[in-house]
């Protein structure tokens, strides 16, 4: 893995994501996802996220860091969800749904991430990862193992 070249790509992805063009920010948040895991691509995330000019933009970037399926991005999401108004928030809601509707292994991983980070020890992220908890926990998956 070459760590200079991934820093590359989330510096080009963070600009990107400051377009004044709506689907350059939806793009960038939705590819930047995959970078999660880095310090670097956090506050990026949050913001597109959080975007406050179009909701396409939240939607597209909160469904990329929910199909990692992985703390990193379920951390941002629930950093977001901690401070999100009422239409950044069913927004996210929208993602969720749609990413964790379907198989009913992926949901329960998801809570019990989501539980563990509950207890974090940034507040917004504890405070957010309940919200996310209570919006999962409505959620009856479509598929369930046999």
């Amino acid at each position: 893995m070459d760590s200079d070249l991934r820093r590359a790509a989330v510096v080009a992805l963070a600009e990107l994501g400051r377009s004044d063009d709506f689907r350059d920010r939806a793009d960038a948040g939705h590819s930047l996802a995959a970078f999660a895991e880095m310090q670097e691509a956090g506050e990026p995330l949050l913001g597109l996220v959080l975007d406050p000019r179009d909701t396409f933009v939240t939607r597209r970037t909160a469904e990329g860091l929910l199909q990692r399926k992985d703390r990193a991005g379920l951390t941002i999401v629930a950093s977001a969800l901690a401070v999100a108004n009422d239409n950044h928030a069913d927004w996210i809601h929208t993602a969720i749904i749609d990413v964790f509707g379907i198989f009913s292994d992926d949901l329960d991983e998801a809570l019990r991430q989501c539980e563990e980070m509950s207890g974090d020890t940034d507040g917004r992220v504890a405070r957010g990862a309940r919200r996310l908890h209570e919006s999962l926990a409505k959620i009856d998956p479509v598929l369930r193992p046999a």
